[in-house]
């Protein structure tokens, strides 16, 4: 595990800094910063604010994820499934939250509402070539490895 800083600015007195729930958590909890609660129609999609702007280190990128909870019990996890945060973006971190499930959920705040993780990544610099080399599985896509 690596660890290291990332610089935070609170855009809003009420915003809560990220925080782990385990010693071992990958993910960062990101709260709410509404003044009040908002409810989701099923089918709904709603952009959340937090109130925090970071500095992500360059060769890394913070991926905004659901939080297994309200996920499983309330159908809500991000629009875009996965948000990309780039590391020369220093806007807000705001979420667009969806309603999966069939009946309205409510979000409060103050509440832990995604998690960031930020992983390196890779920057591709794309060569085309004429064709590429073989491999045992070769073009065999969706379930050619079989089910079990």
């Amino acid at each position: 595990m690596l660890k290291g800083p990332i610089h935070i600015k609170k855009l809003n007195t009420n915003a809560i800094i990220p925080t782990y729930g385990t010693e071992f958590s990958a993910g960062a909890d990101l709260y709410t910063c509404i003044s009040e609660a908002v409810t989701l129609a099923p089918g709904e999609t709603v952009l959340i604010h937090t109130g925090l702007a970071m500095e992500i280190p360059e060769g890394f990128v913070g991926l905004i994820y659901a939080r297994s909870s309200l996920a499983v019990k309330g159908g809500l996890a991000p629009a875009n499934k996965v948000s990309v945060i780039d590391s020369d973006y220093r806007g807000e971190l705001m979420i667009p939250i969806h309603n999966h499930s069939s009946q309205s959920q409510t979000i409060e705040p103050a509440q832990r509402i995604a998690q960031i993780i930020f992983t390196p990544y890779y920057m591709a610099q794309f060569e085309e070539i004429e064709e590429l080399p073989d491999t045992a599985r070769g073009v065999g896509g969706f379930g050619s490895t079989g089910k079990y």
